[in-house]
């Protein structure tokens, strides 16, 4: 990578975490106010609105606020009893307090971040919640700070299209995945017609910072991790010719 390209990146980054550390700190702050904190995104697009009412009842008020996702990735992920699942990106800690509950105490979910500010709301979060088998990383998604071969599901809620490194975060995945292992996700996706200027414009109008990939580049990317039994479907619109999807692939068992 040129220096130009890196401080770039370097950029796009920063510009990501401070996004994230004002959502935590915003929540944070709204906690001690009498009605409870307001919602960072409160829209049919983004945001907890995405999530089932009877999910949202049964957490902390402030993983509610917190979520900036464009889906709900653990309820199409299929958790099942036992297994350890792993949440890139994990802000606030509501798609990981889902999951434990899903997976119960036999198994155990992970949430990563590399905001400090997410990290501390996270876990005061899982404290109110009572969860006791949760764990949160600090670290990026190019770089998961997992042993290989470890994970049964990764899950992720509309963070990925934020990376500079796609391939890193879907090599990254593939790794720490257990052979027959699985990913379930939602992100932003655009239409294979859209330039990259064009999406650079309307990702950035939507808060998709570092440009989201089209659907033939997202299919490309997760085949060349080695990733088999892709599906990439789109549920909702977020802007003019980008979309809320759902991205499902599969490890090999060999």
């Amino acid at each position: 990578m040129s220096e130009q390209s890196s401080g770039r990146s370097g950029d796009l980054r920063e510009t990501v975490r401070q996004r994230y550390a004002t959502a935590a700190l915003r929540v944070a702050e709204g906690a001690g106010a009498s009605c409870g904190p307001e919602p960072v995104e409160a829209d049919d697009t983004f945001g907890s609105t995405l999530y089932a009412a009877d999910e949202r009842d049964t957490l902390p008020a402030e993983a509610v606020a917190a979520s900036l996702g464009c889906g709900n990735p653990t309820a199409m992920a299929e958790l099942r009893e036992g297994e350890r699942v792993l949440d890139l990106g994990s802000g606030g800690g509501i798609d990981v307090l889902l999951s434990a509950r899903r997976v119960g105490p036999a198994g155990r979910a992970y949430g990563l971040d590399m905001t400090e500010e997410m990290l501390a709301l996270a876990l005061a979060n899982a404290a109110k919640a009572g969860a006791t088998n949760v764990e949160f990383l600090k670290g990026s998604i190019e770089a998961i700070p997992l042993p290989a071969n470890t994970i049964d599901v990764v899950i992720s809620n509309c963070v990925i299209n934020l990376s500079v490194d796609k391939p890193a975060v879907f090599a990254e995945t593939f790794r720490v995945l257990r052979p027959g292992g699985r990913v379930g996700v939602s992100d932003v996706v655009a239409d294979d017609a859209l330039t990259a200027e064009q999406r650079a414009e309307r990702g950035d109008h939507v808060g998709c910072i570092a440009g989201a990939l089209s659907f033939a580049e997202y299919r490309a990317g997760l085949e060349a991790a080695g990733f088999t039994g892709i599906e990439i479907i789109p549920t909702h619109p977020v802007a003019d010719g980008l979309h809320s999807a759902v991205v499902r692939a599969l490890k090999p068992e060999a």
